[in-house]
């Protein structure tokens, strides 16, 4: 009880003006960036760690934390107005919310994500404050088999939940698992696939593929789409009649949704960002998977599913917390944001570890705080503030937004990998995500497994070199066993034809 009265005494420093100052330009910030195509909540810490030097440490560590959970909720902003993810683990919010966008339904859209964005942020606050201690004890029982297999469970049921094209789904997981190949060996010093060139052998920029396969495969989509000016003109009209009480989602939605699927989400969410590597992304993915697994309106998903966009949005928001615990327990960061802010730490004379939980809970209440005031007031008072101007986007003419996003693409895909080489990648990666969208491949496993691959490769081989290259280590080892079982049941769940069910479309 001692840690939780003295973290609870650290978060009173939030309410003074200057941090309470920081938190809400963090979360201006990085929303703006969240919501930018090319631009990231990482890349705005990024920038500003500079800018850290000159602050007090629990300024700074405060408005990261809000930046960290504006950038997260902030990306399905973009993914479901225009169909680009502002980040990755938006991708599967786009899915749905751009499907609604389509029928109109935009702002109901983008208050569903608001509404579990907040619950998912709020819970994960909670729990990084309750558990942390305990949480951090878990993740250490996770050895080497079990975190591949968790990569495994990973890129198995978000394949396998491309229902109608697990194939292609496949083929195109296994891209992204080869492009991530490209440059320096995972476990040794050693270049590979840079055919002969020193400019592959850094390998290729996650964010060069991000901005490719999405803002750019996007924007010639939407080119080779011709536009029609009375749907256009429709949209505007729609949209400019829009009231902000449009954005808040109705209670019969809400409880169509169900207090069970933003619980779990959350509780998923929270889990999959205590284990080191894995991020938002993967926390959303696997969300989305369980809900369309259990949902009696699993025939919606893919096509507008309110129920798809909560349980995807609250487990990303809700994996903030669940990162930090790695982070600050161990300096290992649970996603590319925290691992910028351990940067933060570091610069300002901070060790992460046991006795940053111990001896320096003044630093810990404030950050705790920044994630749970984020979620639970700063995400809907910005939607209710300005909801109304993020779905006018669709009134404004696809040539210069479309040019528009482009430029800031391409722009931001130089400033954070300041390369010629990986923003001209950008652009092929862009081709390359047309031309599979045009053949029917989905383009979020190609990411997902660009994003694993690294991970998948390293833990796969470090588990074999243990085992002395016995493979029934990932059977033997009890934590490994348990995502291989979970697996099977996602997969048979996934697979199983449901009774009263439509035909295929």
């Amino acid at each position: 009880m001692t840690y939780l009265a003295d973290v609870l005494a650290g978060g009173a420093a939030l309410f003074q003006p200057s941090v309470l100052g920081f938190m809400v330009l963090g979360f201006l910030i990085g929303t703006f960036f969240g919501a930018v195509p090319g631009l990231t909540a990482v890349l705005a810490i990024a920038l500003l760690l500079p800018f850290t030097y000159s602050l007090d440490p629990v300024e700074a560590l405060v408005m990261c934390a809000s930046i960290f959970m504006a950038g997260m909720y902030a990306g399905s902003i973009t993914a479901t107005t225009i169909n680009i993810p502002g980040a990755p683990s938006s991708v599967m919010t786009a899915v749905e919310g751009y499907r609604l966008m389509q029928k109109g339904e935009g702002a109901s859209a983008l208050g569903h994500a608001a509404f579990a964005s907040m619950i998912g942020g709020a819970v994960g606050a909670v729990l990084l404050l309750v558990s942390m201690p305990i949480t951090a004890e878990l993740a250490l029982l996770i050895k080497t088999p079990g975190k591949f297999s968790l990569i495994l469970f990973a890129l198995v049921v978000i394949v396998v939940a491309q229902r109608g094209s697990v194939t292609k789904g496949a083929v195109a997981a296994i891209l992204g698992m080869m492009i991530a190949t490209i440059g320096v060996d995972v476990m040794e010093p050693v270049p590979r696939f840079a055919f002969g060139t020193e400019t592959l052998v850094e390998g290729i920029n996650l964010m060069a593929l991000i901005i490719g396969t999405f803002a750019v495969s996007e924007i010639m989509v939407q080119a080779a789409t011709r536009e029609d000016p009375a749907v256009a003109g429709a949209a505007s009209v729609a949209a400019r009649s829009l009231k902000r009480r449009d954005f808040m989602p109705t209670w019969r939605e809400i409880r169509e949704i169900g207090l069970i699927t933003y619980v779990k989400s959350a509780l998923i969410g929270y889990g999959v960002g205590v284990l080191p590597g894995a991020g938002g992304s993967m926390a959303a993915f696997v969300s989305y998977a369980e809900a369309m697994r259990v949902s009696r309106r699993s025939g919606e998903f893919g096509k507008g599913s309110r129920e798809g966009i909560a349980a995807a949005e609250c487990a990303n928001n809700s994996m903030c917390g669940g990162a930090f615990v790695p982070m600050l327990m161990f300096g290992i960061p649970g996603d590319p944001t925290t691992a910028v802010v351990l940067g933060v730490l570091v610069i300002n004379g901070l060790q992460p570890g046991p006795q940053l939980l111990a001896n320096q809970t003044e630093l810990i209440g404030p950050l705790i705080g920044s994630l749970f005031f984020s979620a639970l007031i700063l995400i809907p008072l910005a939607l209710f503030l300005f909801g109304p101007f993020f779905i006018r986007i669709v009134s404004i003419s696809r040539p210069p937004l479309y040019t528009a996003i482009a430029l800031v693409a391409l722009i931001g895909s130089y400033v954070a990998t300041t390369s010629i080489v990986q923003m001209a990648l950008t652009l092929v990666f862009g081709v390359i995500a047309f031309v599979l969208r045009l053949a029917g491949y989905p383009t979020v496993t190609l990411l997902l497994g660009f994003i694993l691959g690294p991970s998948f490769e390293e833990y796969l081989r470090r588990s074999l070199t243990l085992s002395k290259g016995d493979p029934m280590v990932f059977v033997t080892s009890p934590d490994s066993l348990v995502f291989l079982l979970l697996t099977v049941v996602f997969v048979v769940m996934l697979t199983r034809p449901r009774r009263g069910g439509g035909a295929a479309g």
